[in-house]
């Protein structure tokens, strides 16, 4: 076979050509760290290193939701806290009116830091995380408390013309009653919210319903006797403003949970039940309290009663932020978990998609060598010209 310039010419340029392509894929591994940079040169690779990235993005995710997670939960934490420490400090001041050393116009001192204790706690209801309602279930755009004035509407507003009864609440002694008849004669019938049994109409109702019952200048809270050999219920009189009447919308009662997603298909819930805390019943409370205080004729022993109501504000308090401290040790747990996947998600990506560098440089080397000597080769071979020829 007869070998020609041309076709040594024409096969050094094409073997140089080729150096050239290996150096320059070389040249960008070293460059961008990575072993591809098309699909095209490893599909497989590309579509492994598609889904590696998205699992890592979702880690990513995972931890930026966690971040929103520690805030809401922090502010949550903080809040009930202080609110705590405010319940605190009223039930105090109760303990030291109750006294019968204190005069009336101490106890109307009194009174005026207590009204300042519940505006405080009015205020932290509306605490916002960032620009969050909190304390609102899933209705964070607007707070729970709007008009204060629907806490307090007096129980001439139960007698109105046109009063909507079933849209008003009525706070005494810790519990909140609804109304179960109006006997159309000027008697209206509250039960406890709690009680479902006995229901009104039940033979035993009367007996064993705690129950208020409300005229327009009375009240009689009734409840089941405790003595088992005594079957008629317990009846007192109440005083027309120990009884506080509001609207049941005063304070928002948007249960719905938020929830933010953590890991795939976990969910956690990072508000508090607005209703076990911030409610009527805890305001309504306050505002009996204050009332007591700046009524003269108020004994001592009659303020102890009102000393109780606030315990149970407080037992419900602990309660919700121990359940909310239970949550946060579930977060950390979910923490810890997502900080080695991600460190998994990562090695696995890399491992995919990563050079060894050591091995890189030492092609580049290679490949270096190998094209300066066919650079070198070729410029012999084709160092002949025509002339060389025909001399």
């Amino acid at each position: 076979m007869r070998v020609t310039q041309m076709m040594l010419s024409t096969s050094t340029l094409r073997h140089i050509s080729q150096g050239y392509n290996r150096l320059s894929v070389v040249q960008d591994q070293l460059s961008t760290g990575k072993k591809i940079v098309r699909a095209s040169q490893d599909p497989v690779v590309a579509m492994k290193g598609m889904r590696y990235r998205s699992q890592v993005t979702e880690v990513e995710q995972f931890q930026r939701n966690l971040r929103e997670v520690y805030n809401w939960m922090d502010t949550a934490d903080s809040t009930l806290g202080e609110a705590t420490d405010s319940l605190a400090r009223i039930r105090e001041l109760a303990t030291q009116a109750s006294n019968d050393t204190y005069e009336g116009t101490q106890r109307a001192n009194v009174a005026k830091e207590v009204k300042q204790l519940r505006e405080h706690l009015q205020s932290l209801a509306n605490t916002k995380n960032s620009t969050k309602f909190i304390f609102n279930g899933t209705d964070t755009t607007n707070p729970p408390i709007i008009d204060m004035e629907k806490m307090d509407k007096g129980i001439t507003a139960l007698f109105e013309a046109g009063a909507n009864l079933d849209s008003m609440d009525v706070t005494y002694a810790g519990k909140t009653f609804r109304v179960v008849n109006d006997d159309g004669a000027g008697t209206l019938t509250f039960q406890d919210v709690r009680q479902t049994v006995p229901a009104f109409g039940d033979a035993n109702f009367d007996e064993e319903a705690v129950q208020l019952k409300i005229t327009n200048d009375s009240v009689t809270f009734s409840e089941k006797n405790k003595n088992p050999n005594e079957s008629a219920p317990v009846t007192k009189s109440v005083r027309t403003d120990d009884v506080i009447v509001s609207d049941r919308d005063a304070v928002s009662a948007n249960t719905q949970t938020v929830e933010i997603e953590l890991l795939k298909g976990v969910s956690i819930p990072v508000n508090v039940n607005p209703a076990s805390v911030f409610s009527n019943a805890l305001f309504g409370d306050i505002i009996r309290l204050e009332r007591a205080l700046e009524n003269p004729e108020i004994t001592g022993k009659e303020l102890t009663s009102y000393i109780d109501d606030f315990y149970g504000h407080i037992d419900q308090f602990v309660a919700e932020r121990a359940e909310l401290g239970a949550r946060v040790n579930r977060v950390e747990m979910i923490e810890n978990r997502l900080m080695q996947q991600d460190v998994n998600a990562k090695r696995i990506m890399s491992d995919n998609e990563d050079v060894d560098m050591e091995k890189v440089i030492i092609d580049l080397t290679i490949q270096e060598s190998v094209h300066r000597a066919a650079l070198a080769s070729g410029a012999r071979i084709m160092q002949p010209t025509l002339m060389d020829f025909l001399r």
